[in-house]
């Protein structure tokens, strides 16, 4: 693989991580979702989170789905370091 193109996609994977790790905890403040930061967040997490929030059985209060999501972009970032070596 290309290390330029598997550095962009290694760079694009960690957005993604800390998009969705900056939504798990501005859900824990009283913040407005019209608010342009929460909505632009929820734009690029909600695609990704959504189908693995319905798939999901539920689990009370908590929402394991950013954590799912998390890892399988880890595991993404893995296989990339892995082919582009």
């Amino acid at each position: 693989m290309n290390p330029v193109i598997a550095d962009l996609f290694r760079a694009f994977l960690y957005i993604l991580i800390v998009a969705i790790v900056a939504r798990a905890l501005l859900s824990w403040f009283p913040i407005s979702r019209t608010n342009p930061l929460i909505r632009l967040v929820h734009q690029i997490t909600d695609p990704l989170i959504d189908p693995v929030r319905r798939a999901m059985p539920r689990t009370g209060m908590i929402d394991l789905s950013p954590m799912v999501v998390i890892i399988v972009l880890w595991l993404m970032i893995w296989v990339v370091n892995r082919v582009s070596n």
